[in-house]
C-alpha cells in the first residue's frame, strides 16, 4: 500500500487549473502530461458523471470510454494523492455518485487503506456484499475500530480514575499514583553525594478519591439515519469502552422507526457496528418510551440521546416523555453529533423543546462525553 509520502507534482499554476477545468481548457492550457495525466483521468473517471457541472463551469466530461477498473482507479489514486483527498475521492465515489462497487469489490477492499471514511462507506453498503466480501468488510471495520479504541479508552479511563488526593496516603505501590514529592522528601538523607544518587528506601503512594460507589445505568439511544452514521461509530466504540468501568451498566439501543436493544453486543463495537441499519425514518419517542422502561434508579440514571432531533413521530409525546424522565430525577442528554468533529446539524426548534424541560443538548466529541458523564455520576 502507497503511504503516500510523495505528492502529486503538479509543475505550475496552468497545470493546476487544466485539471480544475478539464480537457475543454486544454486548447488555453496546454497538455497535461506524466503524473499530470494519470491524476486527470482518475478525477475524470469519478467527476466526469456529475450530469450538472458544465452548467456551473467546472471541469467537462468527455464520450470517451474510461480506461480506468475500479481497482485500477483505487490503486491510481493512492499513488498520486495526499491521504485527505483520497478520503475525499473515495467517500464521493460512494456517497455521491453511488458507485458502490468501490468498497463491495473484493479486489478493492483489499487494496484500500483503512480509514474512518472506508468505515462509513462500509456501513452504508454492507447489505450488498457476498459473504466473502462482508468477510473482508469486517477487517476493515475491526481495524478502523481498534485505532478509535486505543484513543477514545485513554480518555475515558482519564476521566474515571479519580483524582490522585495527596492528603491519604496509600499502602498499594500503584505507579500512576506514586507520590514523586513526599518520597524525595522522605528520603533526602539517603543521599550519595560520591555516587551522586538518591537512594530510595521506601517510596510512597497516593489515593485516589472514588468517582462513584454505587451502579449507574447508562443507556445511549441512538439514531441510526444515514446523517448519523459518525455519530453511531463512536457510539459503539464509547459504549464498549463504558461497559469495562466497574459501577457501570450501559445499554446500548439503535433507532429509527423501530428500535433495537444492541445492549448484548456492547463489548464488541465491530459485531455491534456490522448489525446497524443506516437509513429510514425516525421516531424518536418511540425510542425515549422504551429507554424510560429500562430505568429502574433514575436518580442513578443516564440518558444518551444521540439525534439530529428531526422527529418523524410525535413530538409533543418526545417533549412529554423527556419531562417526565427529567422530573423523576433522570438526566436526559441530548447530543446533536458525537464524533472526533462534533459538527451538529440538527432541529433547533425540538432541542430547545427538550432544554426548556430540563434535558441537556450539545454536541461533544467521546472524550468530552466520557468527562460530561463522569462528573455526572460523582455528584
Amino acid at each position: 500500500m502507497n503511504n503516500n509520502n510523495t505528492a502529486l507534482k503538479i509543475p505550475n499554476n496552468l497545470q493546476r487549473w487544466r485539471l480544475l477545468l478539464g480537457e475543454a481548457a486544454q486548447s488555453q492550457l496546454g497538455n497535461l502530461s506524466g503524473e499530470a495525466m494519470a491524476a486527470d483521468a482518475a478525477l475524470e473517471w469519478l467527476y466526469g458523471r456529475d450530469p450538472d457541472r458544465a452548467a456551473r463551469g467546472e471541469r467537462g466530461a468527455t464520450l470517451d470510454p474510461s480506461q480506468l477498473t475500479i481497482p485500477d482507479w483505487v490503486n491510481t489514486i493512492h499513488t498520486l494523492f495526499p491521504q485527505e483527498v483520497i478520503e475525499r475521492l473515495e467517500r464521493d465515489a460512494v456517497e455521491r455518485f453511488g458507485i458502490v462497487e468501490v468498497v463491495t469489490n473484493l479486489d478493492v477492499l483489499s487494496r484500500i487503506e483503512p480509514s474512518e471514511s472506508l468505515l462509513r462507506a462500509v456501513l452504508h453498503t454492507k447489505h450488498l456484499m457476498n459473504p466473502e466480501v462482508l468477510a473482508a468488510a469486517r477487517k476493515i471495520v475491526a481495524a478502523v475500530v481498534q485505532k478509535i479504541m486505543e484513543k477514545l479508552a485513554r480518555e475515558v479511563r482519564q476521566s474515571f480514575s479519580g483524582t490522585r488526593d495527596r492528603r491519604r496516603p496509600s499502602l498499594r505501590p500503584v505507579a500512576s499514583n506514586f507520590d514523586f514529592k513526599r518520597t524525595l522528601r522522605a528520603n533526602l538523607h539517603r543521599w550519595h553525594p560520591e555516587h551522586k544518587k538518591l537512594y530510595i528506601e521506601t517510596p510512597l503512594f497516593m489515593s485516589r478519591s472514588k468517582r462513584h460507589t454505587e451502579q449507574w445505568d447508562i443507556i445511549l439511544l441512538i439514531d441510526q439515519s444515514g446523517s448519523m452514521v459518525d455519530s453511531v461509530i463512536h457510539s459503539a466504540v464509547m459504549a464498549a469502552c463504558l461497559w469495562q468501568l466497574p459501577g457501570m451498566r450501559t445499554h446500548l439501543i439503535a433507532f429509527d422507526t423501530e428500535f433495537v436493544n444492541l445492549t448484548a453486543d456492547v463489548s464488541d463495537p465491530v459485531e455491534l457496528l456490522m448489525k446497524v441499519q443506516l437509513g429510514g425514518g425516525t421516531d424518536i419517542a418511540k425510542a425515549m418510551r422504551y429507554a424510560q422502561s429500562l430505568i429502574h434508579n433514575p436518580r442513578r440514571s443516564i440518558v444518551v440521546l444521540v439525534s439530529d432531533f428531526y422527529e418523524g413521530g410525535s413530538p409533543h409525546e418526545l417533549v412529554r416523555l423527556s419531562k417526565s424522565m427529567v422530573q423523576s430525577g433522570c438526566t436526559v442528554l441530548g447530543l446533536a453529533a458525537l464524533d472526533s468533529a462534533a459538527k451538529p446539524n440538527y432541529d433547533r426548534d425540538m432541542a430547545q423543546q427538550l432544554v426548556n424541560v430540563g434535558a441537556h443538548i450539545g454536541a461533544m466529541t467521546p472524550g468530552e462525553l466520557a468527562a460530561w458523564l463522569a462528573e455526572k455520576v460523582q455528584q
